[in-house]
């Protein structure tokens, strides 16, 4: 069952139990931003973006810095199990990809330019992995929480998959699913702006090298 977990995703039945309500602390104010980190309450005007790119350490720190981004967090999104640990999830067990949380301003930064940097700072083609790390948690994925963000993920994709192709680069492997489908779990504190208090911490990004087509 371990092994298996690792290279493909479990019938639900099969995954674990988790639990019915937050079990650990996951912490008040982001360590860049000082906005808060549990953001289910957005401010008017802004929107949230979900995305599961690998190591979600490195994910988080590549969209603070954006102008525009309100608010960051990382949790655990795709799955099945409610409330897991990363311990769990990193089992293969949850179904649950690593991912990371952004709310920001469409005034400031577009979703089209948060989703064209998701596709430049990972490899959209190795399913079940990036780089060395291995298992269903490492896929990649877009959450989108709007028609909008749905149209325009959906065209993106289709660009850079054309991109990637006419390189011979593989073919995307990218998971697209409506956030509504698949709760999203914040993860436990020491997680949360992990490089910002970890600044020489591991970040093991793999990506193609590609930048997103200017015509698009």
């Amino acid at each position: 069952m371990f092994s298996r977990a690792k290279s493909e995703l479990l019938e639900p039945s099969q995954t674990l139990p988790g639990r019915g309500d937050r079990p650990f602390p996951v912490g008040e104010r982001h360590a860049v931003l000082g906005t808060p980190i549990i953001t289910d309450e957005v401010p008017e005007g802004h929107e949230v973006a979900v995305f599961g790119l690998g190591c979600f350490w490195g994910a988080e720190e590549a969209y603070w810095g954006l102008p525009g981004v309100w608010s960051t967090s990382v949790g655990y999104a795709g799955g099945t199990t409610p409330h897991p640990t990363y311990e769990e999830v990193c089992t293969g067990r949850t179904n649950h990809t690593e991912a990371v949380r952004i709310v920001f301003d469409p005034s400031v930064v577009s979703y089209a330019d948060l989703v064209k940097r998701f596709f430049e700072i990972h490899d959209p083609t190795q399913g079940f992995r990036q780089g060395n790390d291995v298992g269903t948690q490492y896929r990649s994925a877009i959450y989108y929480t709007t028609p909008e963000q749905e149209q325009t993920a959906r065209e993106l994709t289709r660009v850079y998959g054309e991109e990637l192709t006419r390189r011979r680069l593989g073919t995307i492997t990218t998971e697209l699913r409506p956030a509504s489908e698949t709760p999203y779990f914040y993860a436990e504190a020491p997680h949360q702006q992990y490089l910002a208090k970890n600044p020489f911490g591991y970040r093991c990004h793999a990506n193609t090298g590609v930048e997103f087509p200017e015509t698009a």
